[in-house]
């Protein structure tokens, strides 16, 4: 289906790039809303993701600079409205999925003016890098939110995934390692999801 094109003068790369963000609300997670059995979307966890940047940022393990976390944590799944969204416990998935997200974040990107589209992509590859503290921390809570989520929803994406709690430590051994005192409460409750029978 094509769709039409508008005419905004300088403002139409701009435009076309966030019309085509539109896409990432159709991009389907496998957590569902607490209390709902609707799968939250990426545009919905992006925003989340933000949201819990401000809101947990007073007990960042280091430094960082609150604006730069939050765009990361807007744009790191972009490129997810062309590569879809793979299961971070799936890790075979997770390296060959890296080439086509690669090229989404050329794409994507790519549909801004010059200068704007190589900050937004330097941003998004600073995320996927891991490496600043502005990018640990965002990487921190993207995954901590989908293990809150599941404490907070009996398990589901676990429970309907087969996880195992030894694949929850494993996964998040950069997490335990950079902010402990995060980590020693979701061990906490991670042990006692297991025993709940939440996680294999």
């Amino acid at each position: 289906m094509s769709h039409p094109t508008f005419d905004f003068g300088p403002l139409s790369d701009g435009v076309a790039f966030l019309m085509e963000l539109d896409k990432l609300k159709s991009v389907e997670r496998r957590t569902r809303l607490i209390g709902n059995a609707r799968q939250e979307n990426s545009a919905e966890h992006s925003w989340h993701l933000a949201m819990a940047a401000m809101t947990l940022a007073p007990w960042a393990a280091e430094a960082v600079n609150l604006d730069r976390v939050i765009q990361m944590a807007l744009l790191h799944d972009v490129v997810e409205i062309d590569a879809g969204d793979v299961m971070v416990y799936d890790l075979a998935a997770r390296e060959a999925v890296q080439a086509q997200e690669q090229a989404a974040a050329e794409r994507i990107f790519g549909l801004l003016p010059g200068a704007q589209g190589a900050r937004f992509r330097a941003l998004w590859q600073e995320y996927e890098a891991g490496e600043s503290a502005d990018a640990r921390f965002a990487n921190m809570l993207d995954r901590a939110l989908p293990i809150l989520l599941n404490l907070h929803n009996g398990g589901q994406s676990w429970r309907e995934n087969g996880i195992r709690l030894e694949q929850v430590i494993a996964r998040n051994a950069a997490l335990a390692r950079d902010w402990p005192a995060l980590w020693q409460h979701l061990s906490q409750h991670l042990q006692l999801a297991q025993q709940q029978g939440w996680l294999a």
